[in-house]
């Protein structure tokens, strides 16, 4: 009877929980919504209201299955620690560039590959204390880890760092940009309605693994392999807090809804619109903005999307389920 009662009690509750409202993907209607009803963050047009849907669902390439890789891996525990009030990589390792960069993963689902590079990178550059300064290479990382899922139409974060520790990856850096052995071969292009670069088409394929570098480049594809020395997951906000502080930049994977793509500035918290898909972004920071806690994001839309190509997210209530699948490692310098 005590059951009975328990569940008649889980699904009142469930009935009576507010639904978000939903106006559609790209509409005016939602970005006038969440305007009116947030206080914490402001909404705008990022992408023209025309442009083709399967292309807004294609930037969400965290696969399906993806926590089963993510719990493979070990977890992470640091010992408890003061930690500071706000924190941002960017300022406490100005001599790494890659920490203030926005890339760009063009028409292609690699995000789950482009969160992993972004911070691979900076964790060099910070166990290095600046001295060493590379970009790790999205395009080896897309094309060759046939484990980490399918290229351009989605994989797993937590495969992408396991790949780095046990086979490594070369050095390269954005499309055109002629850094390292393996750049980028997807163009950078315009994902919203002004900006700076040719506008997106439609969709990219996944190039060819290639076990060579580009012409001109100064090594060989075996010998420019790098790699990490661990992999692993880090699991209580407290402990991602320490981890970033500690070692640097870490890998999220979290739920995209649509007022998401609408995002200006302020903390994010999802407000109107249904689920998109899974997304891929690194965490450099964390902070308090206006007495809302936040986590201090990269985005690999271009730095024409959002503020700058960054943006922040509640923290401390696991908003779209972004603290349940993050991980990291530690390179092998």
């Amino acid at each position: 009877m005590k059951v009975l009662i328990i569940l008649s009690a889980l699904v009142v509750l469930a009935w009576a929980a507010p639904r978000k409202p939903d106006f559609g993907l790209l509409t005016d209607v939602e970005i006038d919504y969440i305007n009116k009803v947030q206080t914490s963050w402001k909404a705008g047009r990022n992408f023209a209201e025309n442009i083709d849907k399967k292309y807004i669902y294609r930037l969400m390439g965290v696969a399906e299955g993806s926590q089963k890789y993510h719990d493979q891996l070990p977890i992470k525990v640091h010992k408890k620690q003061d930690l500071p009030e706000n924190f941002d990589a960017r300022e406490q390792w100005p001599n790494c560039p890659t920490l203030k960069e926005v890339r760009d993963q063009g028409s292609c689902g690699s995000c789950w590959a482009f969160g992993a590079v972004e911070a691979m990178s900076d964790r060099v550059c910070i166990a290095s204390n600046g001295t060493v300064n590379f970009h790790i290479s999205a395009e080896d990382l897309l094309t060759c880890c046939s484990q980490c899922g399918y290229g351009c139409n989605g994989g797993f974060p937590a495969a992408a760092w396991d790949y780095w520790k046990t086979v490594g990856l070369v050095t390269g850096g954005q499309y055109n940009s002629h850094q390292g052995c393996q750049p980028y071969e997807i163009r950078s292009c315009d994902h919203h309605v002004v900006g700076h670069l040719n506008p997106c088409g439609g969709e990219e394929k996944t190039p060819k693994c290639s076990h060579t570098c580009e012409a001109g480049f100064n090594g060989t594809y075996s010998s420019d392999k790098h790699k990490g020395s661990s992999s692993y997951q880090v699991k209580s906000v407290e402990q991602v807090m320490t981890e970033l502080v500690n070692n640097g930049p870490v890998e999220a994977a979290y739920t995209v809804y649509a007022d998401f793509v609408a995002y200006k500035s302020g903390v994010y918290r999802h407000t109107s619109g249904a689920a998109l898909g899974g997304h891929a972004v690194k965490i450099l920071g964390y902070g308090v903005e206006n007495g809302d806690k936040y986590w201090l994001v990269a985005n690999s839309w271009n730095s024409d999307w959002g503020d700058k190509g960054f943006f922040k997210i509640l923290r401390g209530v696991d908003e779209c389920g972004i603290e349940s699948q993050i991980v990291a490692g530690e390179p092998r310098m």
